[in-house]
């Protein structure tokens, strides 16, 4: 037939009458699904990867037997049509010629593109630059395989002639029929020499087992590795992995080019399967690379199926989602995941092994050299045995998509079946053994499923979309790629399947004309046509897309060449910015879209950055202070709470330090206290007059410091020191959970007194006020946990001042015994939260709602009918005060868990634990269930749960048995009775909107705010705007491993607008970075400047200036609580003086008067007020 110029044939497409009267139905019916199947009778694709399954060949001989195979598309005849390659693990590859209006023809024979053997992967390279697409086949086989059967082959094309479309094979003559179990290839300029390198993955067979932790090989001498080739530029190819130092052992199944470091040279990240770690070769732009995975993210998948790199949230940063195997459904997590390995998990640390956990991860790019992981937040981080990721903008919003293909022929990962192979192999001969394993392998249920498609929300989140999008069927998929099959601008789906035809989907998007986009090829350089490397930034509508030109993405594939972006409703693009990968640049502008555009590098030149007219600094910024300046490493113990109670959702025994701050020698200058861990001193840092820290380490090394208090007891005039003792390490009432109190005897040396009452609560937080207003600092004490009967509520107290003449002295409040048994307490804020002078107390912890305590003369009394408050049970962490929307009363910013975990929660279907001695052993056993689906399930594997309950073992014999049943089928009614049950409804790190009136409303902060728990937290206005902006830290590395650390948080700069909005500023913009599990969050005085200084939990503490504009600064005295601002539009702020505020943190009270005030009041803790004038 004649085939059309793709543009022509698109205008004559888009104009028929025959798509208007489609259009005019599609309007009405509301079923038609993005994509449209394509059946092997209306295209002529009948291949399919079939699989000859037989007792000589299985998976337990041969475990790679159903990874299956990949697909490529290109336009080998350049006709303007996209032809399609499947590659085949026990018949031929073969090839489809495109014959238009979704007509293929089988072109295999004829083309000389068929094969014998495994083969594997297929990346699609001009490697001759001749114009014509060739193709490479990455070959593998079962052990016994030859070396001749695992070869690669490389079909180069001969283009067209008398007898048609041909290729010949001629990798030997290349130099790249490598034999060492090969999985995918990609072509690459790594040397910036101008043609084409090729990196080779492989996952060789290997007779020990990859998940069993022991040293990491790199010395180059691993039977699995993979290999890169160098281009001589005379058509042949040279192994230089030994001297570019390609050495690490891997077992690689997804491989990606790309900049990480935008320094013009391109790197390689690779995602291997099993415990491996994925690997990210930094190009050292000397011919070698080196591993630089851990310098940029903070976990990683586990089984790292395949990978996809593209820009998901249009920040012009490029983002990674690797694959996993995390089942979504219940029945699946319960009958395949072991749970938690806590003794391996850490041996593999030990060998230098990146922490990793099962499951999808999406890596946000924050463009500062790191990458916040968010894919459970983002809700695709578990779609069964996935193997591709797509990444791509489907429905041409303007927003990229995600699809994923998954499935696989017999579910080995089943743990009944593991259980009965483990138990077999002792017993009976090795024949027999092998014969019952293949008997009870052949009764496992397939794990035949749909494949997912997630929509682009274009909110940092996306949708499961599957069904809707048109994709029903149930197939084991593998390989798969995107093109535009029909030329009409939308990007269609190939999708290779085991014993099911290929999957063809028709993408629809075209029909609806609101749906643009722009197509952008490249006509590079001689050595490199296809332009690969090159990266296009588009801008219109002040938004920005990007993208990066390589053609292989996700599992052993290879998508048409070229970048495709989807654009809405736009009918123009601003401006096109292509820097090809020599770095020339080029930019256009004003192209009209719906259209294919071809790149010419002839019209690239050196560039200025200035011509985009795009550079800006932000105003003010973060700047990172060198570690010596307060040297204090925090170093936990080898304690393991799961060594005490096994179902532990969490540690506590990990939760310091805690940091506080003022000025204890009264040289004017202000000093900080932070916290030790059990078996490590606590330090004080004394500031000198140059600015700079002497450390003096504290006392009592045995305990476990939490929250630490300076405050002036007896009135003397100085400051001294409460330290709250914590943790778990030792067994509940033990003499070292009891608190401390040190004398400042003036001069800035503490001394320990006795003068407190006995109480060997493991606590966290203190708080100072002078509640009844009686002259003298009364103390709040928190109690965090029982050691060894979590969740059971341990007991709080008020400590009423009862200091004379100069002798102190505390008792517990006997009016205020409300207080004794508030929950598991993490934070305490003492707060004036109805301007009555009065202050009242805000109370939250873990599995705790938030909790109002007002102030009626010293007696204290919960407020409950606050409608809001009624379902904010939550694992909350931190509380902070500010009049945020300027009204004149007190807002709160709380840290909680964050939404980046696997738990869904609201009021109807919250997270729960049943706390009893289930066994009567004696131990408390909680047990934690959440809702999947609307349905209520125990959260733990049924190993977990037998090692806290070994007689469910009996109730629940099998895996089988304990999937299946409900939390309400898991345990007897009578078994509940009596059952201690916490609950969290809410998990969004929140801001809590004072309406007055004792009425308030609850907000979740904005989506980025939500990608780990937040802890530490700093209110002020840090950009200049006379808006009080928050600064927090966050993370959390001491979950269970299973579920693995939460470390997305670089720390958060949360710009608010003054009606209690907030915008997050990035990182990259305001120089705030605060990574590690970062706990307590204060600010103070270092000359004209401001230190921000973070508690890193068995870290170094984080010391950021922060140089902003100079302001008047006051300083409290003892007495005063708070100020009143007047601006010149007659509204009135108020700003609380705090001694305890955030999570374990005792900020500097240093007050900085906001530079538009025209007036200032300060009002003392009796409630008189006194206006002051400008000071300093």
């Amino acid at each position: 037939m004649i085939s059309l110029p793709r543009n022509l044939y698109r205008s004559i497409k888009k104009n028929s009458l025959s798509l208007l009267l489609l259009l005019i139905c599609l309007g009405c019916d509301k079923t038609t699904t993005l994509f449209k199947v394509r059946t092997p009778q209306e295209t002529g694709v009948h291949f399919s990867n079939q699989l000859v399954l037989s007792d000589e060949l299985t998976v337990l001989d041969f475990e790679y037997m159903y990874n299956g195979a990949g697909v490529a598309i290109a336009d080998f005849d350049l006709d303007g049509l996209q032809d399609i390659y499947f590659t085949a693990n026990m018949s031929s590859n073969t090839l489809y010629r495109n014959l238009g209006n979704w007509k293929f023809e089988d072109i295999t024979v004829s083309s000389n593109t068929g094969t014998k053997n495994w083969s594997n992967g297929v990346a699609i390279v001009d490697i001759n630059q001749d114009s014509y697409p060739d193709i490479y086949v990455s070959r593998g086989g079962p052990r016994g395989a030859t070396e001749e059967e695992k070869a690669n082959l490389l079909f180069i094309n001969n283009g067209v002639k008398d007898h048609g479309l041909t290729f010949t094979e001629s990798a030997e003559e290349w130099g790249l029929n490598d034999d060492a179990y090969s999985v995918q290839a990609a072509f690459f300029d790594y040397d910036l020499d101008g043609d084409l390198d090729m990196y080779l993955l492989n996952n060789a067979l290997v007779d020990f087992n990859r998940n069993t932790a022991r040293p990491l090989e790199k010395t180059g001498k691993a039977p699995s590795m993979d290999k890169l080739f160098r281009n001589n530029g005379n058509n042949t190819f040279t192994d230089v992995s030994k001297e570019s130092n390609i050495l690490i052992e891997g077992f690689g199944l997804g491989v990606e080019i790309f900049d990480f470091n935008s320094d013009g040279w391109p790197d390689i990240y690779i995602s291997n399967d099993f415990l491996t770690p994925d690997i990210l070769y930094i190009n050292q732009k000397d011919g070698t690379f080196e591993n630089e995975i851990s310098q940029y993210f903070e976990h990683l998948t586990f089984n790292g199926m395949g990978n996809d790199i593209a820009d998901i949230n249009n920040d012009g940063l490029m983002d990674v989602v690797v694959l996993d195997m995390l089942p979504e459904e219940n029945n699946r997590f319960k009958l395949t995941m072991v749970g938690n390995k806590f003794d391996q998990f850490y041996m593999g640390l030990s060998y230098g092994y990146e922490p990793q956990y099962i499951r999808n991860t999406l890596q946000l790019n924050n463009g500062n050299g790191t990458f916040s992981e968010v894919g459970q937040m983002l809700g695709i981080s578990a779609t069964e045995w996935s193997w591709s990721p797509l990444i791509a903008d489907f429905d041409q919003d303007g927003f990229r998509d995600l699809y994923i293909t998954n499935g696989y022929r017999q579910d080995v990962t089943n743990l009944d079946f593991m259980d009965y192979g483990n138990t077999i192999l002792t017993m009976g001969t090795e024949e027999a053994n092998r014969k019952a394993r293949i008997e009870e392998l052949n009764k496992l249920p397939e794990v035949k499923l749909k494949n997912y498609f997630y929509r682009n929300t274009g909110e940092l989140g996306f949708e499961n979309r599957t069904e809707k999008a048109g994709f029903n069927q149930l197939t084991y998929s593998n390989g798969s790629a995107y093109a535009d099959l029909d030329n009409d601008g939308d990007l269609d789906l190939v999708i290779n399947n085991i014993d099911d035809p290929a999957g063809l989907y028709e993408n629809q998007s075209d029909q609806n004309p609101a749906r643009k986009y722009i197509k952008f090829n490249f006509s590079g350089t001689s050595k490199n046509k296809d332009g690969l490397g090159a990266q296009v930034e588009i801008r219109y509508d002040e938004k920005k897309q990007i993208g990066y030109n390589t053609p292989y993405r996700g599992y052993l594939s290879s998508v048409e060449s070229g970048i495709h972006f989807g654009l809405g409703d736009v009918s123009q693009i601003d401006t096109v910015l292509v820097t090809w990968p020599d770095g020339r640049k080029q930019l256009i502008e004003g192209i009209v879209t719906n259209q294919d555009y071809v790149l010419d590098y002839n019209n690239a030149s050196e560039w200025n950055p200035s011509k985009l007219g795009t550079n800006r600094k932000a105003s003010l910024v973060f700047h990172s202070k060198d570690t010596t300046l307060i040297q204090f490493n925090h170093q936990e113990d080898n304690f393991v709470d799961y060594k005490v109670q096994a179902l532990l959702p969490h540690m506590h025994s990990r939760n310091g330090p805690g940091l506080a701050v003022a000025d204890i020698n009264g040289d004017g200058l202000e000093d900080l206290y932070v916290g030790g861990a059990a078996g490590q001193s606590g330090a004080l840092m004394i500031q000198q007059e140059d600015r700079k820290f002497a450390k003096m380490d504290f006392q009592d090394p045995e305990f476990e410091d939490m929250g630490a208090l300076f405050f002036d007891a007896d009135n003397d005039g100085d400051q001294d020191l409460y330290v709250v003792s914590g943790g778990t390490s030792f067994a509940k009432d033990n003499e070292l959970y009891q608190d401390r109190f040190y004398e400042n005897d003036g001069k800035g040396t503490f001394i320990r007194k006795d003068l407190l009452p006995k109480f060997t609560t493991s606590g966290a937080v203190v708080s100072s006020i002078d509640y009844d207003r009686d002259g003298l600092m009364d103390l709040f004490v928190g109690g965090r946990i029982i050691p060894g009967e979590y969740p059971l509520v341990p007991r709080s107290m008020l400590l009423k001042n009862n200091s004379k003449n100069g002798k102190i002295a505390f008792v517990e409040d006997v009016r205020n015994t409300q207080l004794a048994n508030l929950g598991m307490v993490t934070a305490a804020l003492w707060t004036d939260f109805n301007n009555d002078n009065w202050p009242d107390l805000i109370v939250v912890g873990e599995f705790m709602p938030i909790r109002i305590f007002e102030n009626t003369k010293g007696v204290l009394n919960e407020i409950h009918d606050v409608a809001s408050l009624k379902n904010s049970h939550g694992w909350w962490n931190s509380i902070s005060s500010g009049d945020f929307d300027a009204d004149g009363d007190m807002d709160y910013i709380l840290g909680n868990f964050g939404l980046n975990n696997r738990y869904v929660v609201n009021p109807k279907e919250p997270l729960r634990i049943y706390a009893k001695d289930f066994d009567k052993n004696g131990q408390i056993d909680p047990i934690m269930s959440h809702y999947i689906k609307g349905e209520q399930y125990v959260s733990h594997t049924r190993n977990d749960l037998i090692k806290q309950i070994s007689a469910m073992r009996a109730r629940f014999r099998t895996y089988s048995n304990y999937a299946e049943a409900t939390f309400r089928e898991s345990f007897l009614e009578e078994e509940l009775e009596g059952a201690y049950i916490v609950k969290s409804e809410t998990f969004a790190n929140s801001y809590l909107e004072n309406l007055g009136n004792g009425s308030f409303r609850l907000f979740p902060l904005p989506k980025m705010a939500q990608t780990a728990p937040m802890y530490g937290t700093l209110v002020g206005d840090y950009n200049n705007d006379g808006h009080l902006d928050v600064l927090a830290v966050g993370n959390f590395y001491s979950g269970e491993v299973f579920s693995g650390q939460y470390d997305a948080s670089i720390g958060w700069f949360l710009s608010g607008d003054g009606t209690g909005n907030f915008m997050p500023i990035e990182s990259k913009e305001s120089g705030f970075l605060v990574k590690g599990d970062a706990k307590s969050l204060i600010n103070l005085r270092n000359g004209d400047k401001e230190l921000i200084v973070a508690g890193i939990n068995n870290g170094p503490v984080t010391v950021l200036e922060f140089e902003g504009l100079s302001t008047n600064i006051y300083h409290p005295k003892n007495n005063e609580v708070a100020a009143k601002i007047k601006y010149p539009d007659g509204s009135v702020q108020r700003f609380e003086f705090q001694r305890s505020t955030g999570y374990l943190s005792q900020p500097s009270r240093a007050f900085s008067i906001p530079r538009t005030a025209t007036s200032v009041i300060i009002i003392d803790n009796q409630g008189n007020e006194q206006e002051i004038g400008p000071v300093q």
